[in-house]
């Protein structure tokens, strides 16, 4: 298993929206991560930060993510998700969410 920990910035003046879209999420999005091993996925929000976490049970992490984002159901799903975002300026090339490090974990 692998845990994956995100940050990005969320707007302001977005910020209702995005928790109203996370309330009711789509069936068919939750869905697509189960089929390609995401699980326990959360985010939490201080201020003007999203924080995610995830574990992720399968063989290719980033094979799979490709395939995530490839589904043309999350691509609909960011249409809405995406505006109220604004991503790090330090991620890395090619993130929309920035990566972070594993420093600790207690199981």
């Amino acid at each position: 298993m692998k845990h994956v920990g995100m940050v990005i910035r969320v707007r302001p003046e977005k910020l209702a929206e995005y928790k109203k879209l996370h309330a009711n999420p789509w069936p068919q999005v939750l869905e697509i991560l189960r089929q390609y091993h995401v699980k326990n996925y959360v985010i939490y929000q201080h201020d003007d930060l999203l924080f995610g976490h995830l574990e992720y049970h399968g063989d290719d992490y980033q094979a799979d993510m490709k395939k995530v984002a490839a589904h043309p159901v999350t691509q609909e799903w960011w249409t809405f998700t995406d505006p109220c975002q604004e991503p790090l300026a330090t991620r890395k090339p090619g993130e929309w969410w920035a990566e972070m490090d594993e420093v600790f974990f207690m199981a």
